[in-house]
């Protein structure tokens, strides 16, 4: 059905009035004839005219009713028509906001929303919705910016731990550690192949770059590279102690340009492995993209794990080769010391059998007198006797000089205790000794010996005499000492200090001084309890005990220094002593641990940051769930008014004259005013709901089920948009003409179709 126009309603109008007024003097001249007893005729008609000309009034009844008509039909139409548009335009606006909603609560946040004839400062829930569109859209770049920031801190961390877990293992061998990290470290930045080249400064003239592990398309490869000092891309980088990036790879980068320069890739970066200012290699990456800056920082901070692990593990290289030499000389001294013990099983052998074998004795005290250091003693310690290497070996030119001296001019103060209470067994006929012996030359300087002190017995069992018999073994002892020097060489590499059993410290190496800035006049100010944390002084006095009892104790400290730097040592607190058994000093070694702790710091920072960015989050998306419920609640509240709107046009189409039916797309009545119930003669509460085929004439009531709305849909509807008579069936049967206009709304997939109908039958009187 179309809409009805403003002449048609007024033209309807004012024929109704023109009809209306007719009544007025077709009334008079009934009245006349009737109040007079004349009956119907023309002469009468005449007769009543001449004698009341006030009939002739009556006669303008039509005309000016009609033209009453006319100016309520135009008010009524333009009210009506009003009314429509707004119906129609708060349908198509209400549709736009739910569709608008919709698409904003399926995350379509691009979606954009207008609405012609509302002005935009009046259109305040569409404006509304634009913001809050824009914010949506604002909070979404803005949480894709923290996504991908979040991200890019937690690819790094991960990176760390992982990196952490590798240095961690393969520890003692730097091939099998430097494959392990490039592997790991191509795969993980998405690189195309990388090398670990290790500076080599075995020797002091000869320091170069050894290309110790390198990985390329996720393959292992084998390959022997020197690269000399200073030379090439990773001569540079060791040099300068910076990275290296080359975004524009040249034409020409081959190997001598770089450590992998086999192929030509997109992007190279090239990190110093340092720690402390001290490079100890260099990791060359070839990708082909291009780095990121969290990827370079990554790099960086990774670099330097490496370089304090390699730092290290050079270290403990170092000291396993000292250590073995100094097991193959303590093995050496073994195979003397069971030689010397043989012999000594040998001589004790000859001794037995001294009374048969005199001249063999005296043969075999010769040999001995040029092989070992041989003296007797009286069980007094009153020296009875020295061979010449005893004399040679404790700076005497002859035995006049020690001849009737005591033994103890041969001891040093502090053994004296001890080598008494073995002469005093000795000298009652105990077991004998043997041992490493220090004795002190004339000179004062110190002869070490593989000594064996044993009786020498008469026939009767009775002891004549305590002979000594020794093995110069003083040079062994100086090596050893070396070694220990050595050992304490590498130990500058680390942290030491050196403590009184009190916990007054004695003195620390320049490594120590270096990391805690302190001065070396002021170190007797300070003690062991200077870094313990305040408040646990307590607790580390039973540790310190448990320390002078032996039991060593691994701890890690804090240091503030002079200049406000934070300095992190890690390290463990072990006993020395002396040659009786006695604590002479403690020492604490320890390493600079400051990287790895600001790392796991870091990490920590990051760890809380992050749970306040998801506090942050939290607190933004209750927010936005607040903001959401008001914005339902306004938008309930729209529809509300909404509703109020339809429920006025709906009383409004109510009372019109003409009969509005309103179908839906299932061909279900939804709307029939008073004026249809009286057109048809039924009441809306038997037809609401209902199918309109209640309604329709033959043969259109016996229609199969959506044929109806098939042919409202179709383009053979010619009820659409236009003025059409038809005849319509009441209640009782009777046709009755009418013009229909019909009109389409579509909202959605959603259709309704409303019928304007205009009953033009006329029942005169």
């Amino acid at each position: 059905m179309r809409k009805q126009t403003n002449r048609e309603i007024i033209s309807r109008f004012t024929i109704s009035g023109f009809f209306l007024g007719l009544i007025f003097p077709v009334a008079a001249l009934l009245i006349e004839l009737i109040s007079k007893g004349l009956s119907f005729s023309a002469e009468n008609f005449a007769l009543i005219h001449s004698e009341n000309y006030t009939l002739y009034i009556f006669y303008s009844a039509p005309f000016v009713l009609s033209f009453v008509a006319y100016i309520t039909g135009k008010n009524f139409a333009e009210k009506t028509l009003q009314l429509r548009k707004n119906a129609e335009q708060e349908i198509k606006k209400a549709g736009k906001i739910f569709d608008f909603t919709e698409k904003l609560s399926q995350g379509e946040i691009e979606v954009d929303y207008s609405f012609e004839g509302a002005a935009d400062e009046q259109d305040r829930i569409g404006n509304s919705l634009i913001r809050l569109r824009d914010y949506l859209k604002e909070n979404k770049q803005e949480e894709e910016i923290r996504r991908k920031q979040e991200q890019q801190q937690n690819w790094a961390t991960e990176g760390m731990a992982k990196f952490g877990d590798i240095l961690r293992q393969n520890n003692d061998n730097i091939n099998e550690l430097s494959f392990n990290i490039i592997s790991n470290l191509v795969e993980y930045v998405d690189a195309r192949q990388g090398g670990v080249f290790i500076i080599n400064d075995n020797d002091k003239k000869d320091i170069h770059f050894e290309l110790t592990a390198c990985y390329a398309y996720s393959r292992k490869k084998f390959l022997e590279k020197r690269i000399e000092w200073e030379e090439g891309l990773v001569g540079a980088c060791a040099l300068e102690k910076e990275t290296i990036l080359l975004k524009e790879v040249p034409e020409e980068h081959v190997t001598i340009t770089s450590g992998l320069g086999e192929t030509k890739p997109g992007c190279i970066i090239l990190v110093p492995l340092k720690v402390n200012e001290q490079v100890h290699g260099v990791i060359e990456l070839a990708s082909l993209k291009v780095f990121q800056e969290f990827e370079i920082e990554f790099l960086k901070k990774v670099a330097e794990s490496i370089a304090s692990v390699i730092s290290s593990v050079k270290i403990n290289l170092q000291t396993a080769k000292l250590l073995k030499e100094s097991q193959d000389q303590a093995k050496i001294l073994a195979s003397q010391e069971d030689e010397m013990r043989r012999n000594m099983e040998e001589l004790s052998y000859a001794k037995e059998e001294a009374a048969k074998q005199g001249e063999l004795l005296a043969n075999f005290t010769s040999a001995v007198n040029h092989t070992l250091v041989r003296a007797e003693y009286n069980t007094q310690g009153i020296l009875l006797y020295a061979n010449t290497r005893f004399l040679s070996k404790l700076g005497y030119s002859s035995n006049t000089e020690v001849e009737g001296k005591h033994i103890s001019i041969f001891i040093n103060e502090k053994d004296k205790k001890w080598f008494f209470e073995i002469w005093d067994t000795l000298s009652k006929g105990g077991k004998h000794f043997e041992g490493d012996m220090k004795h002190v030359t004339k000179q004062g300087k110190d002869f070490w010996s593989m000594a064996t002190y044993t009786c020498v017995r008469n026939s009767d069992g009775s002891i004549e005499k305590i002979l000594f018999l020794g093995i110069d073994i003083t040079e062994q002892k100086k090596q050893n000492l070396d070694y220990e020097a050595q050992l304490d060489a590498l130990n500058k590499n680390n942290l030491k200090i050196e403590y009184n059993p009190d916990g007054s410290i004695i003195e620390t190496n320049a490594r120590f001084l270096e990391i805690s800035e302190i001065p070396k006049e002021k170190l007797q100010e300070y003690n062991v309890y200077n870094f313990i944390e305040e408040g646990a002084e307590n607790s580390f006095k039973k540790i310190w005990h448990n320390i002078l009892k032996g039991i060593p104790y691994e701890t890690q400290f804090k240091l503030i220094t002079p200049s406000g730097q934070e300095k992190w040592v890690e390290g463990t607190y072990h006993t020395v002593n002396d040659m009786y058994g006695d604590v002479s000093k403690v020492i604490y070694l320890a390493g600079d641990i400051t990287s790895r702790k600001m790392v796991e710091i870091e990490n920590e920072r990051q760890t809380l940051l992050l749970k306040q960015q998801e506090e942050q989050l939290r607190k933004q998306q209750d927010e936005i769930a607040k903001q959401h419920a008001e914005f339902k609640e306004k938008t309930q509240h729209h529809i509300q008014e909404i509703e109020a709107v339809k429920v006025r046009n709906e009383k409004t189409l109510e009372g019109a004259l003409d009969a509005i039916v309103t179908i839906n797309q299932d061909e279900k009545i939804e709307f029939f005013n008073k004026a249809a119930e009286q057109l048809w003669g039924v009441d809306k509460k038997d037809v609401l709901g209902k199918d309109v085929r209640l309604i329709l004439p033959p043969p259109h009531n016996k229609e199969k089920p959506g044929k109806v709305i098939d042919f409202l849909k179709s383009d053979k509807n010619h009820l659409k948009g236009n003025r059409t008579e038809v005849n319509v069936v009441n209640k009782s049967g009777e046709e009755l003409p009418v013009l229909v206009t019909l009109s389409e709304v579509k909202i959605g997939q959603e259709y309704t179709y409303t019928a304007f109908i205009q009953n033009i039958s006329v029942e005169l009187f």
